[in-house]
């Protein structure tokens, strides 16, 4: 789950940037609009939490400028602003959520997996697939009630897979829902993952579409 941090006070966001990381998300941190704007053209996120009182293009017009274009990404608005005329402007604008500062960082977090959830057509947390349940913000896995030894990386490419059932998705797919700008990604890492995941849930559960990436099919 790769999401775009958007926020020019750095003693926040390396907050932020840390608590995300802890919770399973791959993390990119932009510090000003523009930045902001031009990460967005290049690389497709599943969230952006955006703050408004940005340098060179502001949050607000971020916002605006991104709904004009049809993008749908949801967007949680994380700001000083806070009356309730700013939360009106910003949700009326084309924001998904708005959560003034302070804040709570569990909140913030929890907030961003319900609009995830949303996204992504659940009501709940849990992903259910066959015999296997899934937490996502446990970043754990049971199989009859039994929890299994995935590490937090192994749960997070089957989360993204489960989310996808029946979409090919990529290596560089699912880097990118792993690592964000600053973490060093080994050349093979996402083959001992999914390696990995067979062992423990079986070969047949995802498929290797060849030149094209890895797939699960959808639940019959």
């Amino acid at each position: 789950m790769r999401v775009l941090l958007v926020e020019d006070d750095d003693l926040i966001g390396s907050g932020i940037e840390a608590g995300l990381r802890e919770a399973g998300f791959a993390v990119d941190w932009a510090r000003d609009g523009r930045s902001a704007d031009l990460a967005l053209s290049t690389t497709e996120y599943e969230l952006l939490i955006l703050d408004l009182g940005l340098p060179r293009i502001s949050g607000m017009d971020l916002l605006k400028g991104l709904r004009a274009k049809r993008n749908d990404i949801p967007i949680l608005i994380l700001t000083a602003r806070d009356t309730p005329v700013d939360r009106v402007e910003g949700l009326s604008a084309g924001a998904d959520d708005y959560l003034g500062k302070p804040f709570d960082l569990n909140e913030l977090i929890a907030r961003c997996r319900a609009l995830l959830r949303r996204a992504h057509g659940r009501s709940v947390e849990e992903i259910q697939y066959r015999d296997l349940t899934v937490d996502p913000s446990a970043l754990a896995v049971t199989r009859g009630g039994h929890r299994l030894a995935l590490t937090s990386r192994e749960c997070t490419v089957l989360v993204e897979l489960l989310t996808h059932q029946g979409v090919v998705l990529s290596r560089a797919r699912l880097e990118e829902s792993l690592y964000g700008w600053q973490e060093e990604i080994e050349s093979n890492a996402i083959e001992v993952h999914i390696s990995n995941l067979r062992k423990k849930l079986g070969a047949s559960l995802i498929r290797t579409i060849r030149g094209a990436g890895y797939v699960v099919e959808k639940a019959s």
